[in-house]
């Protein structure tokens, strides 16, 4: 390949990252436009912060069931059309929330959101995976991981900030704007939102007949007996458990432990996300210099694993805690990329939307148990368990990239029937 189509191939690369990045941004900003209004809701209507924190376990319940089904709607149908309804169920989903006068309207608006949230990473990783040249990947992985956590740092001061100039339900509606703005300009530019279903399906074949030459054709559910495909569901329900019990109670831990205030508490998981962006940039270096993708995920989370003890004992000086929090941070995003690329070497050819749906559900059920879990240790007055058991879990994530390196080493992915 000549250098001009080198730097033409990396333009369409970028242009695609771009815009999947952009919708996959959008989605992490509706996992936390609710919350940030459960004050107003509760002043509003009077509803306990129990009923208001269901609405978040409806929102990734539902999510994970989309999620998981999702995929293979993706494989028979193409990605970007699955993309659009995903995008246009979020903003639907704002609008529902502002013209709720109910706690039945709130769970209808939540389902709506889980059933367009569950779309996203099937269809991004699908696109990212058949769109995206080799070389490019892990910088593609990177992109699109940071954009996740700038959704997640943007949300709560958009809503916050309209609600206290006008009201929540003119946040909520400056949200579907929102939504409906990104959904405007992935039409625009669709053409390059395109994917082939037949060509990949062919290719599919392909590959599973080469691999395979004496087996019966590649089935729709055949992945679903590959142990990396489990394995990888199980890193992520680990991962999701760790960061959301992380993001729901290290606040209300570090003030009963170090008697630090809540705000403060706050702002550090401000910073762990920022981090946590950072780290991803030069994570996708890493993963794309090493091409060891276990290995850093082990070295990563050993800081996070470090960090966590150190806040567990409670003798921090309150000045180093932040930098904690900040090693957590680049801990989560240096490993992300290599995690993506990780999961891709796991992947039966022609089958990225099913393996995606299906792993990813991991995250949004981990994100329905974690902070479930993790309030039990509050509630019984021992919030170091949080730290603790965070680090627990990510410990469980170092064995479990190790066990799916050695799955997918033994080429498992040729043996799909």
């Amino acid at each position: 390949m000549t250098d001009a189509q080198l730097i033409g191939r990396r333009a369409s690369d970028v242009r695609v990252v771009g815009l999947i990045s952009l919708a996959h941004g959008s989605s992490h900003f509706f996992h936390l436009i609710l919350p940030p209004m459960f004050p107003w809701l509760k002043a509003e209507f009077g509803f306990n912060y129990a009923e208001l924190g269901l609405l978040m376990s409806v929102f990734f319940v539902v999510s994970c069931a989309v999620q998981a089904a999702s995929g293979f709607l993706v494989d028979r149908i193409g990605a970007r059309p699955v993309l659009f309804v995903g995008v246009g169920l979020l903003a639907l989903a704002a609008l529902t929330y502002s013209q709720s006068n109910s706690y039945a309207m709130l769970v209808l608006g939540a389902v709506i959101a889980g059933c367009g949230n569950g779309v996203f990473h099937p269809v991004d990783y699908t696109l990212i995976n058949h769109k995206i040249s080799p070389l490019n990947l892990p910088y593609a992985y990177s992109i699109h991981g940071v954009t996740g956590y700038l959704g997640w740092a943007a949300a709560p001061a958009f809503m916050v900030a309209i609600a206290n100039m006008a009201d929540w339900r003119i946040a909520f509606l400056s949200a579907a704007l929102l939504e409906a703005g990104v959904l405007f300009i992935l039409w625009i530019y669709r053409e390059r939102l395109i994917d082939n279903v037949k060509e990949r399906h062919a290719e599919s074949k392909a590959s599973h007949a080469a691999n395979n030459p004496h087996s019966s054709p590649l089935s729709t559910f055949g992945f679903l007996r590959l142990p990396a495909v489990w394995l990888c569901w199980i890193f992520f329900f680990f991962s999701m458990a760790a960061t959301s019990g992380l993001q729901s109670f290290a606040p209300s831990a570090l003030f009963e432990i170090y008697d630090l205030s809540v705000s403060s508490g706050n702002y550090y998981l401000t910073l762990m996300s920022l981090s946590g962006a950072g780290g991803m940039l030069l994570g996708g270096y890493l993963a794309t210099r090493l091409k060891v993708p276990e290995r850093i995920i082990s070295v990563s989370f050993t800081a996070s694993i470090a960090m966590g003890l150190l806040l567990a004992t409670g003798w921090l000086p309150l000045n180093a805690i932040v930098i904690t929090f900040i090693v957590i941070g680049l801990g989560l995003g240096i490993a992300a990329p290599s995690r993506d690329l990780m999961i891709r070497s796991a992947t039966p050819s022609g089958a990225s939307g099913r393996v995606y749906g299906i792993v990813y559900s991991g995250i949004d059920l981990g994100a329905a148990v974690g902070p479930l879990m993790f309030g039990i240790f509050l509630d019984i007055g021992l919030p170091k368990l949080l730290f603790i058991g965070v680090a627990l879990l990510q410990l469980l994530i170092i064995l479990t990239a190790f066990r799916v390196s050695e799955n997918t080493n033994l080429n498992v992915k040729s043996r799909v029937s």
